[in-house]
Protein backbone atom coordinates (compact mmCIF):
# COMPACT_ATOMS: atom_id res chain seq x y z
CA UNK A 1 0.00 0.00 0.00
CA UNK A 2 2.80 2.26 0.66
CA UNK A 3 4.10 2.02 -2.59
CA UNK A 4 0.57 2.86 -4.39
CA UNK A 5 0.69 5.44 -2.09
CA UNK A 6 4.01 7.00 -3.19
CA UNK A 7 3.03 6.39 -6.62
CA UNK A 8 -0.01 8.76 -6.42
CA UNK A 9 2.07 11.45 -4.32
CA UNK A 10 4.41 11.70 -7.22
CA UNK A 11 1.85 12.07 -9.95
CA UNK A 12 -0.05 14.71 -7.98
CA UNK A 13 3.31 16.48 -7.53
CA UNK A 14 4.23 16.76 -11.19
CA UNK A 15 1.12 18.16 -11.96
CA UNK A 16 1.48 20.93 -9.07
CA UNK A 17 4.46 21.62 -10.52
CA UNK A 18 2.97 21.61 -14.11
CA UNK A 19 -0.06 24.34 -13.19
CA UNK A 20 2.87 26.44 -11.50
CA UNK A 21 4.89 26.26 -14.29
CA UNK A 22 1.56 27.43 -16.38
CA UNK A 23 0.96 29.96 -14.39
CA UNK A 24 4.26 31.42 -14.68
CA UNK A 25 4.51 31.19 -18.82
CA UNK A 26 0.78 32.65 -18.82
CA UNK A 27 1.47 35.10 -16.59
CA UNK A 28 5.01 35.98 -18.88
CA UNK A 29 3.34 36.13 -21.77
CA UNK A 30 0.03 36.98 -21.13
CA UNK A 31 -1.32 33.87 -22.36
CA UNK A 32 -5.31 33.83 -21.72
CA UNK A 33 -5.74 37.35 -21.62
CA UNK A 34 -8.42 39.22 -23.38
CA UNK A 35 -6.61 41.89 -25.93
CA UNK A 36 -6.88 45.32 -24.08
CA UNK A 37 -8.05 47.77 -26.53
CA UNK A 38 -5.54 51.52 -25.89
CA UNK A 39 -6.71 54.91 -26.74
CA UNK A 40 -6.61 55.72 -30.27
CA UNK A 41 -6.20 52.29 -31.50
CA UNK A 42 -8.46 49.63 -31.98
CA UNK A 43 -6.86 46.29 -33.14
CA UNK A 44 -8.43 42.57 -34.36
CA UNK A 45 -10.84 41.52 -32.15
CA UNK A 46 -9.40 39.70 -28.99
CA UNK A 47 -9.78 36.09 -28.93
CA UNK A 48 -13.37 34.21 -28.02
CA UNK A 49 -13.17 32.74 -24.60
CA UNK A 50 -13.41 29.20 -25.59
CA UNK A 51 -9.93 29.42 -27.73
CA UNK A 52 -8.07 31.18 -24.22
CA UNK A 53 -9.22 27.69 -22.94
CA UNK A 54 -7.81 26.03 -25.66
CA UNK A 55 -4.58 27.76 -25.43
CA UNK A 56 -4.30 27.12 -21.45
CA UNK A 57 -5.03 23.54 -21.96
CA UNK A 58 -2.36 23.14 -24.52
CA UNK A 59 0.45 25.05 -22.32
CA UNK A 60 0.15 23.11 -19.60
CA UNK A 61 -0.11 19.56 -20.97
CA UNK A 62 3.22 20.92 -22.67
CA UNK A 63 4.23 21.87 -18.83
CA UNK A 64 3.43 18.78 -17.75
CA UNK A 65 5.41 16.75 -20.42
CA UNK A 66 8.17 18.92 -19.52
CA UNK A 67 8.18 18.40 -15.64
CA UNK A 68 7.89 14.83 -16.35
CA UNK A 69 11.10 15.09 -18.00
CA UNK A 70 9.16 13.56 -21.56
CA UNK A 71 10.53 17.09 -23.12
CA UNK A 72 8.11 18.68 -25.70
CA UNK A 73 8.11 18.96 -29.56
CA UNK A 74 10.95 20.33 -31.21
CA UNK A 75 10.32 23.96 -31.80
CA UNK A 76 7.91 24.28 -29.11
CA UNK A 77 10.21 26.74 -26.64
CA UNK A 78 10.14 23.68 -23.83
CA UNK A 79 12.81 21.26 -24.16
CA UNK A 80 16.23 21.14 -23.37
CA UNK A 81 18.51 23.67 -24.99
CA UNK A 82 16.03 26.18 -24.76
Amino acid sequence: MDALTSASLGARRNEDIALDLLKFVAATAGVGRPAVASTGFSGAAGAKPEENVTQLLELYSRCLKAVEGKGAAPGSGLGAGQ
